[in-house]
């Protein structure tokens, strides 16, 4: 995450954690440190698994007092070991009591996400497909989790319901068809969103592809029903003079092995 990103986007959610924790003051730490006291934390792996969130943690620390010290070992994305010594944060001992546990929740959080998305994303190596992340996000955590999927070896799909357009049953009914909802996103949509339909059957998978839908999303399907989408897909490509990589097409898995080794 750069120093722009950071600053707007990352740095008042930082900020409201921090408040969260305390509404007043650390009380404890207050009681026992009155005045300033240099001091040094080190920051140990408990647990062997993808870093992620290095620059979230030192953030935390910055924002509470802008002379604090943050010494790193590792970067974001490497694979660490139970033990191993990744930094050194030196500066008001205050601060660093204080700001310890959010620090920790940010780096612990996101380094679990990268963990996970690096060992999912490992089943499809020799393949041609990528691993998508959604929505589904923690309030107000969305900028940090989709970072660390991004660090752990996936791919963010769409940021927010600004990014794109993603035609859902409940849109499709409204419109009457996926056909009529293509339509009418293609003539509001800005030309340079790209239009994707989720589908639930093989019909609509052909209907979506006629109706020039950028993006497919096999909602729920075996891997069976895939296949045949996939089949579906180019049958209709081939017709129209279209290769498969001139539209995208994002799947939902069931996860299996046999699922991610699909070549589309």
């Amino acid at each position: 995450m750069n120093e722009i990103t950071m600053t707007l986007q990352a740095d008042h959610l930082i900020l409201e954690a921090l408040k969260e924790d305390i509404s007043s003051e650390d009380v404890t730490t207050n009681s026992v440190m009155k005045d300033y006291v240099k001091g040094e934390v080190e920051l140990i792996c408990k647990q062997d698994g993808v870093i992620a969130g290095l620059e979230v943690y030192r953030r935390v620390f910055e924002l509470l007092d802008a002379d604090t010290k943050t010494e790193l070992y590792c970067k974001d994305g490497d694979e660490v070991k139970n033990g191993q010594l990744m930094g050194k944060v030196t500066g008001d001992i205050r601060v660093l009591l204080s700001g310890e546990r959010v620090a920790l929740n940010y780096l612990q959080r996101m380094s679990g996400i990268a963990t996970y998305t690096h060992s999912v994303a490992g089943l499809l190596e020799g393949s041609k497909t990528k691993l998508l992340d959604t929505r589904k996000t923690t309030p107000n955590m969305r900028i940090f989790e989709k970072y660390a999927v991004r660090v752990g070896g996936g791919y963010n799909h769409r940021y927010n319901l600004s990014d794109g357009v993603l035609l859902k049953d409940n849109h499709i009914g409204a419109a009457g068809s996926v056909k009529k909802a293509v339509e009418m996103a293609k003539d509001y949509a800005p030309v340079v969103r790209k239009i994707e339909v989720e589908v639930e059957n093989l019909e609509m998978v052909k209907e979506a592809v006629e109706a020039g839908a950028d993006i497919i999303m096999l909602d729920n399907m075996s891997t069976e029903e895939m296949q045949e989408g996939d089949g579906v897909f180019r049958k209709c490509n081939k017709r129209d003079h279209r290769t498969p990589d001139s539209s995208w097409r994002r799947l939902y898995f069931q996860w299996s092995p046999d699922t991610f080794r699909s070549d589309s």
